[in-house]
């Protein structure tokens, strides 16, 4: 099991990784975020943000153990804020999980959903592409604009993490991974 971390990604020395974990380059990752790779490998996009207590876990089913074809994808520019917890079964790109919500092991997330602030998901469901969860009731709507960009955030973040946190180095180079022909 190892942790592959791209060039260009800030990963905080203070994180919790355990098992086969993909960074792909961009990716931000703050200090006492989780990631756990439990019942396969997990293979984040690039320039994804996870903030501080942030979970993300790939869990192993009853009865089930660690298999390296059950891969957990997560796509690009995903933003997973203070607190969230997630299980999803897969998750696309531009989505955004707000302070202290939960999505369970049954959800597929598209691209450009907004899960709100303390919204808790618990059942199989797959959610359209551009969907805003909302609400004590948790419900569902079509956003009416896309996903903005997090480039100016990331920016920021890549130069002032650093001063302040322990970096773990990147330590993967896919240029140099490819055998020569």
């Amino acid at each position: 099991r190892s942790i592959k971390i791209l060039p260009k990604s800030v990963v905080c020395d203070e994180t919790t990784l355990t098992g086969d974990i993909t960074f792909s380059s961009g990716c931000v990752v703050h200090p006492s975020a989780t990631v756990i790779a439990e019942a396969g490998p997990i293979i984040i996009g690039e320039n994804c943000i996870i903030e501080e207590y942030a979970t993300i876990a790939h869990e192993l089913a009853e009865g089930a153990s660690w298999d390296a074809n059950n891969i957990l994808s997560i796509g690009t520019h995903n933003v997973f804020e203070v607190g969230c917890t997630v299980k999803a079964a897969r998750i696309g790109d531009k989505n955004v999980f707000e302070s202290k919500s939960f999505v369970g092991k049954g959800v597929i997330v598209s691209s450009g959903c907004v899960i709100g602030a303390g919204i808790q998901m618990r059942t199989v469901q797959l959610l359209p592409e551009n969907t805003i969860v909302y609400g004590q009731q948790a419900l569902q709507r079509e956003a009416i604009e896309k996903q903005g960009s997090q480039t100016l955030q990331i920016d920021f973040l890549r130069k002032v993490l650093p001063n302040y946190h322990h970096l773990r180095k990147p330590n993967y180079d896919p240029k140099k991974a490819r055998s020569v022909v």
